[in-house]
């Protein structure tokens, strides 16, 4: 062949075309976005559920106790899911945010207000003494069953674009674009009971372009390749992000229509299912 590396990039560009990652999901219409102040919401996604007043008041666990945690940051790089949920769950007006759930949160917290209230530092008024903060009516726990899980690829769809460079690319991307699904749960509790009272499931799939590239041997370091690069750092996130929307919302719409489980005799007297005697 006479023509060098050189001109794949551009081959790649022609094949591409109209091809581009993207997440599909279940209920959610797409990741995270805008910003949240009390009960108003700033470019919420359409499809988020909403709630016309407060159910209660909630705690978010962080996540960083889970015994997923380790090996999930390690595959994907994201370092955090929280913040994500936090501005989610603040968007719909559905719950009222505490900073419980948060251990080191809580910890800073915890040291500003000693250090307030007993430093003698500050003005009179303040309003330090104890009796300040808001308790949680509910745990909301979320937790990633997997994420990254190849589902199949479609390297079939590109493979008949002629021959040449264009053939070349078209059916190299056929052979490295592929799909990953991840599935996520969302577990809300009563924390004065500690009954679970909702629970849901979410799953999106991600397209990973750059993540194939790479694995073909061609770095997003140089030769005209640096533009992909966000494709290998993001899908997986991109893909996270989608699937907790799709629980949040799912487990919404369950509590809006929320009937608490009635157990004769009353909770946790024993039940129905008791051994002979």
């Amino acid at each position: 062949m006479r023509w060098g590396l050189a001109a794949l990039p551009v081959a790649l560009g022609l094949a591409l075309g109209g091809c581009t990652p993207g997440v599909t999901q279940g209920t959610a219409g797409g990741a995270v976005t805008g910003a949240a102040g009390g009960g108003a919401s700033v470019g919420a996604q359409d499809s988020l559920q909403r709630c016309s007043e407060p159910l209660g008041t909630l705690a978010v666990d962080d996540g960083r106790q889970q015994a997923w945690w380790g090996p999930f940051t390690q595959a994907t790089r994201v370092t955090t899911i929280e913040p994500m949920v936090r501005l989610v769950v603040q968007q719909s007006n559905c719950f009222v945010i505490t900073s419980l759930g948060n251990e080191r949160m809580e910890d800073r917290i915890g040291r500003i207000t000693q250090f307030q209230r007993n430093s003698g530092e500050f003005r009179a008024g303040s309003n330090q003494q104890r009796g300040q903060r808001v308790a949680a009516d509910y745990f909301l726990e979320p937790a990633i069953l997997f994420a990254g899980a190849p589902t199949g690829g479609i390297g079939g769809g590109l493979g008949g674009f002629g021959g040449g460079w264009g053939g070349l690319a078209a059916g190299m991307i056929g052979a490295a674009m592929r799909t990953s699904a991840t599935t996520v749960t969302m577990s809300l509790f009563d924390i004065r009971s500690g009954v679970q009272i909702g629970a849901s499931e979410g799953s999106s799939t991600t397209t990973d372009l750059g993540a194939s590239l790479a694995g073909l041997g061609l770095g997003t370091g140089g030769g005209g390749f640096g533009g992909l690069s966000a494709y290998q750092q993001t899908p997986q996130g991109q893909s996270t992000v989608a699937a907790f929307v799709d629980a949040y919302n799912k487990l919404v719409v369950a509590v809006r229509n929320y009937r608490a489980q009635e157990v004769r005799g009353g909770a946790g007297t024993g039940g129905l299912l008791r051994a002979p005697r």
